[in-house]
């Protein structure tokens, strides 16, 4: 069937001109976005609590690392966690200055590069594979959360 009596498809919709083709829904990308903030809040809140709480000893003793680093670059980076978890669920939740969400998610990207970086470079393979992930999944919430799915504020 051809011409005006045929219903248009998504396939032919998304060849005419001036027409954006969502193989996605944008509420799909929003779901997507929030279950991924929530995984990653957990995780980083979990982590930057653990860092910025435990003794420094039992760090090292679980680690390793901590106790060949300064205690103040450890509190530091549990405090950059701790802070990043909270940023990129309490905005949106709020509805109050959201934009901040994808400053969180980026300041977790700086981390996790950084994180990335040190352990490479001691040649910590196996510790350097969640950086990469946690970056990778961060990196994916800055992006969304700045250009397809920014959350508004509250009125």
């Amino acid at each position: 069937m051809s011409g005006a009596g045929r219903s248009l498809h998504q396939s032919d919709t998304c060849n005419l001109p001036n027409t954006r083709c969502l193989t996605h829904p944008p509420h799909t990308v929003n779901k997507s976005l929030w279950a991924v903030q929530v995984l990653l809040a957990l995780a980083f809140g979990m982590a930057g609590a653990f860092k910025l709480f435990q003794p420094i000893a039992d760090l090292a003793a679980q680690m390793g690392w901590p106790g060949e680093t300064s205690p103040l670059v450890i509190r530091f980076i549990g405090l950059s966690e701790l802070a990043g978890a909270l940023g990129l669920i309490l905005p949106g939740v709020l509805r109050i200055r959201p934009s901040l969400t994808q400053l969180a998610a980026s300041g977790l990207v700086v981390v996790m590069v950084l994180a990335l970086g040190f352990h490479l470079v001691r040649g910590e393979i196996a510790e350097a594979l969640p950086s990469l992930v946690l970056g990778a999944l961060a990196a994916f919430v800055a992006w969304g959360r700045s250009q397809k799915a920014p959350l508004a504020a509250r009125a």
